[in-house]
């Protein structure tokens, strides 16, 4: 599986890192965030999910996005820690922002090449007509990563991520304390 990677991550990322000039269209979208850490030590990566929108950009380059936001994240990891958290806030998300295509890559990116990096993933504020779209991609998730999705209602929203996340470490526009700070200034 490692050597899997190895050779996955010299072919799709040939200079090591990815550059925001290859992602630019993705950063515009302004939809990602790092916001501190929970209880555990683990990062905490915050989605606006009604910012993603298809564009002229490209699969491929929303891979790319995917890369450079794991590899953020994981070097913000403390020494010792493997693993970090997405709170994926679906709050305004319509059928302008649904991407399949996306969704699947991403998911693909997650199982194949970043296995058991993923602690939890917060699902909040879905609407009704997200489930539409979770439908079609719910298949293709690995039980073990299925498992680590949490969706969370709105009236307990706040004291679900509280029993992971300290109130500090929480993004204000989840009731906690923290300003969003795009990844891409992170």
């Amino acid at each position: 599986m490692f050597l899997k990677y190895l050779n996955w991550k010299r072919n799709f990322v040939p200079n090591g890192s990815i550059s925001p000039s290859e992602i630019r269209h993705e950063i515009q979208q302004n939809k990602m965030f790092l916001q501190g850490w929970d209880k555990k030590g683990r990062p905490i990566a915050l989605l606006l999910a009604a910012r993603h929108f298809q564009h002229e950009g490209s699969v491929d380059e929303f891979k790319r996005f995917i890369v450079y936001l794991f590899d953020k994240i994981i070097t913000r990891m403390p020494p010792g820690q493997e693993k970090f958290i997405v709170i994926g806030d679906l709050k305004g998300w319509g059928y302008a922002n649904s991407d399949i295509r996306a969704y699947l890559a991403a998911l693909s990116l997650v199982q194949d090449y970043y296995p058991e990096r993923l602690e939890k993933l917060f699902v909040v504020h879905a609407p009704y007509i997200f489930m539409t779209a979770w439908k079609v991609v719910y298949p293709f998730i690995d039980p073990k990563t299925r498992k680590k999705m949490i969706f969370v209602d709105n009236k307990s929203l706040k004291s679900t991520l509280l029993e992971e996340i300290d109130e500090s470490q929480l993004p204000a526009t989840l009731g906690g304390k923290l300003e969003l700070v795009p990844i891409h200034n992170s």
